[in-house]
């Protein structure tokens, strides 16, 4: 099984989701990492995001975002299968 995290900014758009919970819940093989800043602060004003194994992922939704997430992590996972 392979690793993957999902690091997000608590001060993000993304946040107003349980990210968290949702993210680990239905890939229980996935860390969510909830930090106070990723040091993306244009972006973080901008739109919903979050990084995936270091890759931005962002939607003009939190739930955009959180589609393109879990594509991702669908993405990364296919790696280890």
């Amino acid at each position: 099984m392979g690793i993957v995290i999902v690091d997000v900014c608590d001060g993000n758009a993304i946040t107003t989701l349980d990210i968290e919970g949702i993210i680990e819940k239905e890939f229980p093989e996935v860390a969510v990492m909830m930090n106070e800043c990723l040091s993306f602060c244009g972006l973080c004003a901008l739109k919903p995001y979050a990084l995936v194994n270091g890759r931005r992922i962002h939607g003009k939704t939190p739930e955009e975002c959180l589609d393109k997430i879990r594509v991702a992590i669908k993405e990364e996972l296919a790696v280890y299968q």
